[in-house]
Protein backbone atom coordinates (compact mmCIF):
# COMPACT_ATOMS: atom_id res chain seq x y z
CA UNK A 1 0.00 0.00 0.00
CA UNK A 2 1.35 3.36 -0.88
CA UNK A 3 1.98 5.43 2.07
CA UNK A 4 0.84 8.58 0.59
CA UNK A 5 -2.61 7.12 -0.14
CA UNK A 6 -3.92 9.09 2.34
CA UNK A 7 -3.73 12.40 0.57
CA UNK A 8 -5.39 11.42 -2.08
CA UNK A 9 -8.83 12.64 -3.15
CA UNK A 10 -11.87 10.44 -3.28
CA UNK A 11 -13.97 11.49 -6.33
CA UNK A 12 -16.95 10.38 -7.92
CA UNK A 13 -17.39 9.51 -11.56
CA UNK A 14 -18.61 12.28 -12.93
CA UNK A 15 -17.72 16.42 -11.15
CA UNK A 16 -18.51 19.65 -11.31
CA UNK A 17 -15.17 21.28 -12.42
CA UNK A 18 -14.30 24.69 -12.88
CA UNK A 19 -11.36 26.02 -15.45
CA UNK A 20 -10.18 29.23 -14.11
CA UNK A 21 -7.11 29.99 -16.21
CA UNK A 22 -9.84 30.06 -19.19
CA UNK A 23 -13.02 31.62 -17.55
CA UNK A 24 -15.31 28.88 -17.38
CA UNK A 25 -16.59 28.74 -13.79
CA UNK A 26 -18.44 25.43 -14.20
CA UNK A 27 -18.56 22.32 -16.05
CA UNK A 28 -19.52 18.85 -15.88
CA UNK A 29 -16.75 16.38 -16.78
CA UNK A 30 -16.95 12.67 -17.07
CA UNK A 31 -13.36 11.68 -14.39
CA UNK A 32 -12.06 8.51 -17.42
CA UNK A 33 -9.14 6.31 -15.70
CA UNK A 34 -9.22 4.73 -19.54
CA UNK A 35 -8.68 7.97 -21.20
CA UNK A 36 -4.64 9.06 -20.63
CA UNK A 37 -5.23 12.71 -21.50
CA UNK A 38 -8.33 15.06 -20.57
CA UNK A 39 -10.55 16.19 -23.74
CA UNK A 40 -12.58 19.29 -23.81
CA UNK A 41 -15.60 20.50 -26.14
CA UNK A 42 -14.09 22.99 -28.12
CA UNK A 43 -15.07 24.37 -31.59
CA UNK A 44 -14.03 27.11 -34.10
CA UNK A 45 -10.50 26.12 -33.78
CA UNK A 46 -7.79 28.18 -35.08
CA UNK A 47 -4.33 27.65 -35.63
CA UNK A 48 -2.69 31.19 -35.37
CA UNK A 49 0.73 32.49 -37.19
CA UNK A 50 3.75 30.42 -36.31
CA UNK A 51 1.24 27.22 -35.24
CA UNK A 52 2.47 27.47 -31.41
CA UNK A 53 -0.90 29.46 -30.36
CA UNK A 54 -4.15 28.41 -30.63
CA UNK A 55 -7.94 29.87 -30.54
CA UNK A 56 -11.07 28.24 -29.66
CA UNK A 57 -14.37 28.58 -28.30
CA UNK A 58 -16.06 26.66 -25.67
CA UNK A 59 -19.64 26.17 -24.32
CA UNK A 60 -19.85 24.89 -21.13
CA UNK A 61 -23.61 23.70 -21.44
CA UNK A 62 -24.30 20.24 -23.22
CA UNK A 63 -27.76 21.60 -24.25
CA UNK A 64 -27.50 25.31 -24.75
CA UNK A 65 -25.28 27.32 -26.88
CA UNK A 66 -25.18 30.41 -24.41
CA UNK A 67 -21.58 31.30 -22.54
CA UNK A 68 -19.47 30.75 -25.08
CA UNK A 69 -16.00 31.55 -24.14
CA UNK A 70 -13.37 32.75 -26.61
CA UNK A 71 -9.89 31.43 -25.65
CA UNK A 72 -6.29 31.75 -26.83
CA UNK A 73 -3.07 29.80 -25.21
CA UNK A 74 0.09 28.19 -26.22
CA UNK A 75 -0.56 24.76 -28.10
CA UNK A 76 1.62 22.00 -25.84
CA UNK A 77 1.86 19.02 -28.28
CA UNK A 78 -0.03 17.85 -31.06
CA UNK A 79 -1.13 14.30 -30.71
CA UNK A 80 -3.04 10.75 -32.48
CA UNK A 81 -5.82 10.73 -30.60
CA UNK A 82 -8.43 7.35 -31.24
CA UNK A 83 -11.60 8.23 -30.22
CA UNK A 84 -14.26 5.87 -28.43
CA UNK A 85 -15.38 5.24 -31.23
CA UNK A 86 -12.12 4.19 -32.92
CA UNK A 87 -11.65 6.19 -35.15
CA UNK A 88 -7.94 8.18 -34.97
CA UNK A 89 -6.96 11.73 -35.33
CA UNK A 90 -4.74 14.44 -34.91
CA UNK A 91 -5.44 16.24 -32.29
CA UNK A 92 -3.96 20.08 -30.71
CA UNK A 93 -2.80 19.94 -26.76
CA UNK A 94 -3.06 22.17 -24.55
CA UNK A 95 -2.48 22.61 -20.43
CA UNK A 96 -5.09 23.76 -18.75
CA UNK A 97 -5.78 24.17 -15.33
CA UNK A 98 -8.81 22.73 -14.02
CA UNK A 99 -9.96 23.20 -9.56
CA UNK A 100 -11.63 19.61 -8.46
CA UNK A 101 -12.86 19.13 -5.07
CA UNK A 102 -10.78 22.41 -3.95
CA UNK A 103 -7.67 21.61 -5.81
CA UNK A 104 -6.05 23.32 -9.01
CA UNK A 105 -4.40 20.31 -11.28
CA UNK A 106 -2.77 21.11 -14.92
CA UNK A 107 -4.32 18.73 -17.14
CA UNK A 108 -2.89 18.14 -20.57
CA UNK A 109 -6.11 18.62 -22.55
CA UNK A 110 -7.20 17.84 -26.31
CA UNK A 111 -9.32 20.11 -28.03
CA UNK A 112 -12.13 18.18 -29.83
CA UNK A 113 -15.69 18.62 -30.48
CA UNK A 114 -17.51 16.80 -28.06
CA UNK A 115 -21.51 17.59 -29.07
CA UNK A 116 -22.21 14.54 -29.28
CA UNK A 117 -20.83 13.23 -26.07
CA UNK A 118 -22.76 13.49 -22.44
CA UNK A 119 -19.43 15.15 -21.12
CA UNK A 120 -18.53 18.58 -22.30
CA UNK A 121 -15.22 17.46 -21.09
CA UNK A 122 -13.16 14.43 -19.67
CA UNK A 123 -10.86 14.32 -17.24
CA UNK A 124 -7.86 11.60 -17.97
CA UNK A 125 -5.78 9.46 -15.50
CA UNK A 126 -2.50 12.04 -15.87
CA UNK A 127 -4.66 14.86 -14.41
CA UNK A 128 -6.01 12.50 -12.21
CA UNK A 129 -2.91 11.17 -10.78
CA UNK A 130 -2.44 14.39 -9.45
CA UNK A 131 -4.04 13.31 -6.16
CA UNK A 132 -7.40 11.91 -7.02
CA UNK A 133 -8.82 8.41 -6.28
CA UNK A 134 -12.01 7.90 -8.89
CA UNK A 135 -14.85 5.61 -6.78
CA UNK A 136 -17.01 4.44 -10.22
CA UNK A 137 -20.06 4.28 -7.79
CA UNK A 138 -20.32 7.46 -6.68
CA UNK A 139 -20.88 11.19 -8.42
CA UNK A 140 -20.60 14.63 -7.63
CA UNK A 141 -18.46 13.93 -4.41
CA UNK A 142 -17.13 17.59 -4.75
CA UNK A 143 -20.43 18.80 -4.45
CA UNK A 144 -23.08 20.03 -7.05
CA UNK A 145 -23.35 23.60 -9.14
CA UNK A 146 -25.58 25.65 -8.19
CA UNK A 147 -29.46 24.86 -8.85
CA UNK A 148 -29.29 27.71 -11.83
CA UNK A 149 -25.90 26.48 -13.64
CA UNK A 150 -27.49 22.68 -13.80
CA UNK A 151 -30.91 23.64 -15.27
CA UNK A 152 -29.20 25.61 -18.04
CA UNK A 153 -26.53 22.82 -18.44
CA UNK A 154 -30.02 21.14 -19.38
CA UNK A 155 -31.09 23.88 -21.31
CA UNK A 156 -33.88 25.27 -19.18
CA UNK A 157 -33.23 28.66 -17.92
Amino acid sequence: MKDDLHSSTIVGWREWVTLPGIGVPWIKAKLDTGARSSALHAFDIEELAGGDRVRFRVRPWQRSEEDATEVECAVHDRRSVRSSSGHTEERIVVLLDLELFGRRVTAETTLSNRDQMGFRMLIGREALRQGFIVDPGESFLAGRAPRTVRRRNRGRE
